[in-house]
């Protein structure tokens, strides 16, 4: 036999391996765009010793500058370790690019890199989804409770004060056709909607009030763009889609939910007395966002019985509070889940990815405060979790996870996060740790973490992650993690208390962390997650210094995604002042109702936004309650608190436009809304009438 001389056959070895460490491109796909959001994922095969990299930059169709996206997560394939049945998921890029403009086409370009062999670029088009609306031009009609499901596609229905009891929505609306279920001051009461099976109706500004033990307010099983909008829901559940595949490319906004769950002890933890889902959706492209959410088990979560498709899962801005288990909930989620800007206070735990399914799934700038047992739940061996820039303030452990079963593929950068006093008690049968900076007991070999603010108050700094112990934060910074930590203390926010004991419930406090504080200008630069830093460099935790707080919770009538954002000037650097707050419009508001009920000249034909619908109207008159308009079909009563600043400041420069005072303060309200234009129209008529007061706007106060 003839015999290879060595060294060939270790030439022949190393091309093989060379050959698998090369990389080959795949396909390019953008699963389930949301309003504000996109994914993007490249599959590809080889890359044996994976060292492959994709950059992403993107930009609006039409534009010239791009902007420059967080890098795409390196997925490793693998399979479900507690969850029957067995869910397989394959090695991939993936990532999201976050905060977009609604209803835009993006043009993403991808660049792959493997020094190996391979790289490769793509561009791809992929449009944002639409802030969901009833035509411009819609026709509407009163109905009530013996004619509401008479509505057609198309057709939007004005529901007249009355108890409407369970309604089961008959039929679908169409693309650019919903059905709109539309009540304007809440007296339209149901105890039970369900949107089953519907495609494209939308239930908006109506009350539910379902009183039975373990009953839902909402049901919208299998349903695709249904929208539940600034509705008031009190009932042990309030809307769920528990049956796969669950509902589609759902919009959840601006609603007030609440249950019955207290904030106690005996309340607390998986098996604690405590009842009810707030927001349970399962499937994708669900966008569950600006709602406020309080006294459930769970006060917002997705499916976590069975593994099902759940992708591109929004969970944004959301008020929650009394959690008794779990705030946010985002278990099962596949890929793609962003969990950004929540605020969380007196929960159980904070945010669950119980487990999550490769990733990569997003947990940024939410805050939590008052947690009584753990802020991240990354249990059953969750894989993918991205945590960036989140602010926790809690007894016991501060950055903690508890769970035995490693997690994996995580990547913890720039959080703020401190421990303290345990509260004395153990808080629903687990307690809350051993009053460390950080706990993180088990991960896998590909979690990162770095760049983090870890502290304690009151109690000696200590940190573990997996096998790793430290005792102060330069015995950390030399071990295998947290190279780039910082310690903190309470003292990095102004004046709060630390949340010891977690009972009673707590106010949620302004976490904003001192100008000058150890976390400013100290963070890790993450492209698309924290562009829009004020001084030297981006901050640790949830918010910048010196920059407005973000809006949680229902927004005002009229503010959607599609609202430009303000123009607020950022601090210049981190030790400079604060900016200067926005107008406070409350004082402005009140002496203009009262000039408009008492002295107010109508009518005035306006437009104004109603139920986020811009609307032609004639304002006919004003009383306690509000303003009394007309629009084709009728009367349209609009309670004050419905009003915008900006049509409050319109409608007054038109009916008291002879009253300088009134005008002074629509002026303001004009200045607080950013309508320049109309400001101006404000100033000049003041100007005609009472130059001194027009000059007294001028004046610095």
């Amino acid at each position: 036999m003839r015999r290879l001389h060595p060294t060939f056959l270790a030439l022949a070895c190393a091309t093989r391996l060379a050959a698998g460490d090369a990389i080959t491109p795949g396909e390019v796909t953008t699963p389930w765009p949301t309003i504000t959001n996109l994914a993007v994922e490249w599959a590809f095969t080889g890359d044996d010793d994976a060292d492959s990299t994709v950059d992403a930059r993107f930009r609006p169709v039409g534009a010239t500058d791009w902007r420059e996206a967080m890098r795409l997560r390196r997925v490793v394939g693998g399979d479900s370790q507690t969850v029957e049945p067995v869910f397989t998921w394959a090695t991939r890029h993936s990532g999201s690019i976050i905060d977009l403009r609604p209803d835009t086409e993006y043009e993403i370009a991808l660049t792959l890199t493997d020094p190996d062999g391979g790289s490769a670029e793509r561009s791809v088009r992929v449009r944002t989804r639409p802030v969901p609306q009833a035509a411009a031009d819609a026709p509407v009609r009163k109905v009530g409770p013996s004619t509401i499901a008479s509505l057609q596609a198309g057709e939007i229905g004005l529901l007249e004060a009355g108890d409407y009891g369970e309604f089961h929505a008959p039929r679908d609306g169409e693309p650019g056709k919903p059905i709109v279920l539309r009540s304007l001051d809440g007296s339209a009461v149901f105890k039970h909607i369900s949107l089953h099976e519907r495609k494209w109706v939308f239930v908006e500004g109506v009350t539910v009030r379902n009183p039975d033990q373990d009953q839902t307010g909402i049901k919208m099983n299998f349903s695709e763009r249904c929208v539940v909008r600034r509705c008031t829901i009190e009932a042990t559940n309030g809307i769920r889609a528990t049956q796969i595949p669950g509902a589609r490319e759902s919009y959840i906004a601006d609603n007030i939910i609440t249950g019955t769950t207290p904030w106690t002890n005996a309340a607390m933890g998986a098996g604690g007395a405590n009842i009810g889902e707030g927001i349970e959706m399962t499937g994708p492209g669900n966008v569950i966002c600006f709602n406020l959410v309080r006294g459930h088990r769970d006060c917002i979560s997705t499916y976590e019985a069975t593994p099902t498709e759940q992708i591109c899962v929004d969970i944004i801005g959301n008020d929650i509070a009394v959690g008794a288990d779990d705030g946010i909930e985002a278990d099962f989620l596949h890929h793609n889940g962003r969990v950004l800007r929540n605020r969380l206070t007196n929960c159980f735990v904070g945010i669950s990815s119980q487990p999550g399914f490769g990733g990569p799934n997003y947990i940024i700038r939410n805050v939590m405060y008052n947690l009584a047992y753990a802020p991240f739940k990354l249990h059953r061996g969750s894989v993918g979790d991205v945590v960036l820039h989140n602010t926790v303030v809690k007894c016991g452990d501060g950055m903690a996870c508890f769970s035995g079963t490693a997690f994996d593929q995580a990547y913890f950068r720039n959080n703020l996060c401190i421990g303290g006093p345990n509260g004395g008690e153990v808080w629903g049968g687990y307690g809350s740790g051993n009053s460390w900076a950080a706990h993180l007991a088990a991960h896998g070999p590909l979690c990162s973490f770095d760049y983090d603010a870890l502290g304690t108050h009151l109690t000696p700094f200590h940190v573990r992650i997996g096998k790793f112990n430290a005792d102060s934060i330069e015995e950390l910074r030399k071990g295998p993690h947290e190279q780039h930590a910082v310690q903190v203390g309470m003292d990095v926010f102004d004046g709060v208390a630390f949340p010891d004991p977690p009972l009673p419930e707590r106010e949620a406090p302004d976490l904003r962390p001192r100008a000058g504080s150890a976390v400013v200008d100290v963070a890790l630069r993450l492209p698309n997650i924290n562009d829009g830093f004020a001084g030297d460099g981006p901050d640790m935790g949830a918010y910048e210094a010196g920059q407005p707080l973000p809006h949680y919770g229902p927004r005002p009538v009229g503010v959607d995604e599609s609202t430009p954002p303000a123009e607020a000037k950022p601090a210049k650097s981190a030790t400079a002042k604060p900016v200067k707050p926005a107008v406070d419009s409350g004082p402005h508001r009140i002496a203009i109702e009262t000039a408009l009920r008492g002295a107010g000249t109508f009518p005035v034909e306006t437009s104004m936004t109603v139920m986020g619908d811009a609307r032609e109207v004639v304002v006919v008159g004003a009383d306690e309650s509000g303003l009394h308009a007309t629009v084709r079909e009728g009367t349209l009563p609009v309670r004050w608190a419905s009003v915008s600043d900006l049509d409050l400041a319109r409608i007054a420069a038109s009916a008291c436009r002879d009253d300088a005072a009134t005008l002074s303060h629509a002026w303001h309200l004009a200045g607080a809304a950013r309508e320049q234009k109309l400001r101006d129209d404000i100033g000049r008529r003041l100007l005609e009438i009472d130059p001194a007061a027009f000059k007294a706007l001028r004046t610095p106060q």
